[in-house]
Parts: structure tokens; sequence; C-alpha cells
């Protein structure tokens, strides 16, 4: 667990997404969730040792898998934005880790079988302030890398959970993405309201101007490569020509490719079926 300002902590040792928590005077915010449970039960265990009051609250930066698996084993109440909320109600009650490869980390985790998912039981829909302190802790809906994506903020301490809208050294999520409205979030987050700010990352920690703007330049890449196949209207299936190049700006570890492979391959082809109104075929192999 690193310490980045008084009582703000991030932890990025487990498989899934960059974890947070805000020891608070009047309780502890957790920020997302490991999803193995044995990674959950360790994560617990390190928290109990920041002390501070009885009072939990977790908030879901988003519906991802790998932020929200482990939220039953974290045993807390579960805010999330409505649209993560609704979400859960329009899915069964019950994850099964079979099906689809989609490149998320879960999918690399042995031996998580079936898992209850934990609805979340607080939900807003624009923004909400927490006052377990003399300054609020700001919660806003920032879309973009998902329709419910949220961002954590901590004026005092110029600290924002920015979660899936900037992942370092790695492809992003493009599956349930709104580039558009990704990129004018990313620009927000590049303007003098958050100069100087420390960032934190949902996959990389924190994370300096540069590799923002690097998700910047990658994001129009890929509008850019979508929108020339779009003007062809070539299939679904000819995304798959864009994988190489697109990765070939990243240092992948080895054990990585083709993790990272099948994240793009995977989110291009569903971010091109649905917004270029072409058909959504499976590819072959799915």
């Amino acid at each position: 667990m690193q310490s980045i300002a008084r009582d703000v902590y991030i932890e990025d040792q487990y498989p899934g997404v960059t974890l947070g928590a805000i020891n608070l005077p009047l309780g502890l915010i957790q920020i997302d969730a490991p999803p193995s449970p044995e990674d959950g039960r360790a994560w617990r265990a390190a928290l109990l040792n920041l002390g501070g009051s009885s009072e939990r609250l977790l908030i879901s930066l988003d519906a991802h898998p790998d932020r929200t698996l482990g939220t039953r084993a974290m045993d807390c109440t579960v805010l999330a934005h409505e649209k993560t909320a609704q979400a859960f109600r329009n899915q069964p009650s019950t994850f099964k880790a079979q099906g689809d490869e989609t490149g998320a980390d879960w999918e690399n985790i042995p031996g998580l079988g079936s898992v209850r998912w934990l609805p979340p039981e607080i939900s807003f829909s624009e923004r909400m302030e927490i006052y377990w302190a003399e300054t609020p802790v700001l919660i806003e809906h920032h879309p973009g890398p998902g329709i419910g994506a949220l961002w954590v903020i901590l004026p005092e301490t110029k600290i924002v959970f920015v979660g899936d809208l900037v992942v370092r050294n790695q492809p992003p999520f493009l599956v349930n993405a709104d580039i558009p409205t990704w990129l004018e979030n990313l620009k927000l987050l590049l303007s003098p309201a958050y100069r100087g700010w420390l960032i934190v990352s949902g996959r990389g920690g924190l994370v300096p101007v540069d590799v923002i703007r690097a998700q910047v330049d990658l994001l129009n890449q890929i509008l850019k490569k979508l929108e020339k196949l779009a003007k062809k209207k070539a299939p679904p299936d000819a995304t798959q020509t864009l994988v190489d190049g697109l990765l070939s700006s990243f240092k992948i570890p080895t054990k990585m490719e083709n993790i990272f492979v099948q994240r793009l391959r995977y989110g291009l082809f569903q971010y091109y079926s649905r917004h270029y109104n072409v058909a959504n075929i499976t590819p072959e192999g799915e």
C-alpha cells in the first residue's frame, strides 16, 4: 500500500485495477475491489491496519468486472453511478467465469468459478458529496470509458481518481466506450482546473501529464482508423488489421502480450459494430 497524501492510499499489487483508500474521521472510503476473493481478504486485512472509524463505503468507478467482481468480499456498502446500478439489474445475479475472452485481468485469475454480484446499494446521476471530514469527497459522473464512469475528487489535497479514463502502458477497454466523450473528459483533466493535481489511474496508479496526453493521442488514432474503415463500409472483422499497429506504441511484457492483443481485438470489433451501424457478427474463434 502506497501513501500518496495524508490518509490517502493506493494499491496496485493485486491483479485487476489500482485500488484506493481514503481514511476519514467518520469512516473509510474504498475505491474499487480486487476481483480475486483471496486478494480481497488480503486487502481488507491491510485496510484494518489503518484504524479509524468502523464505517466503510466502497465506490465502484464503473461496472467493469475487474473492479466489481470482488465487491461482495469487501463486506461494506457499495456506491456507484445509476447507469452502473442499471447494468447490474439487467444481468444475472451470478457471474460465471466463462464465455468471451475480452482481455480483462479477471480472466487470468484461476479458480474464480461462480461469483454472486453485489449490486450497488447507493447510486446517483451527476454529482455527490460525502461529508466524512471537514471538506467533502466529491464523486462526479465522467463517462467515456464506460457509461457509468466516475471520478473521486479530493479538492483539499488535489487528488483525483479517474478509473479507466487513463490506463498506463496498456490498451484501453473499448467495448462500452464512447471515444468522443472520453476525449472531452481527458481534455478537462488536462485543463488548468487540474493542473498540479495527483492523477490516479485505475490501471497504473499515479500518472504524469505525458501519460494522459499519450492516452489522448491513442484514442484519436483509434477513432481516425475506425472512421476510415466505416467510410469504406468495411465489415467488423476488418478491425483486426488495426491491432498490431496500435499495440506497437506499448512496451508490453511477454506474459501480457496475448491478453492485450485479445483486449484490443475484442474491443475494436465491438466498438465498431456498435457505433458504425454494421452487422454485429462475432469474429471467428470467439
